[in-house]
């Protein structure tokens, strides 16, 4: 891969993908850290790259796939913990955000974390893709592997599930203006 190809790539994209990145694993030191094996791989596989999506389609996948081997491993990292770990001493951690986090992401990134928590992975990768990385539908497949008609579908169930999580929320007096 030509030096400049590479930086220019980067350049162009890297802030869109560490994004997305951040949306996915809602942590900056892992995000940056997954950022960096995105584009190892770019490296690795751009003699590959064909061309028959753009260039950001192609990154949006990687990164996706970087974040999803990372959960995977994290995972079986857990199984593993869990079969040896004592739950009868120790208090397993809370899986929500701690204190400082809520601080750094405000209010609506709390309330933006906690609907896409509550959505399926495939709705909360489409809103993610759709509504935060403004890929287009046909981007958003491409990405995804999917027909255009199932993000669409995806799309609308999670629109749907977010417009009342946030009206049932702003109901509670959970941040409403």
């Amino acid at each position: 891969m030509d030096e400049s190809v590479f930086h220019r790539i980067y350049e162009e994209y890297h802030q869109d993908v560490y994004r997305f990145l951040i949306y996915l694993t809602k942590d900056r030191t892992l995000s940056e850290d997954l950022l960096h094996e995105v584009y190892v791989r770019v490296l690795k596989s751009f003699g590959s790259f064909q061309g028959k999506s753009s260039e950001k389609t192609w990154l949006f996948s990687i990164a996706r796939n970087v974040a999803f081997d990372h959960f995977r491993r994290a995972s079986v990292r857990r199984k593993r913990t869990d079969e040896s770990y004592d739950w009868e001493t120790e208090q397993p951690a809370d899986r929500g955000p701690t204190p400082e986090e809520a601080a750094v992401h405000g209010d609506e990134m709390v309330r933006l974390f906690g609907v896409l928590d509550a959505c399926t992975q495939d709705q909360r990768m489409v809103l993610i893709m759709r509504f935060l990385q403004e890929l287009s539908i046909t981007e958003t497949a491409e990405v995804l592997g999917w027909t255009e008609a199932k993000v669409k579908t995806t799309q609308h169930r999670a629109v749907k599930k977010a417009r009342e999580l946030l009206e049932k929320s702003d109901g509670q007096g959970g941040g409403g203006r």
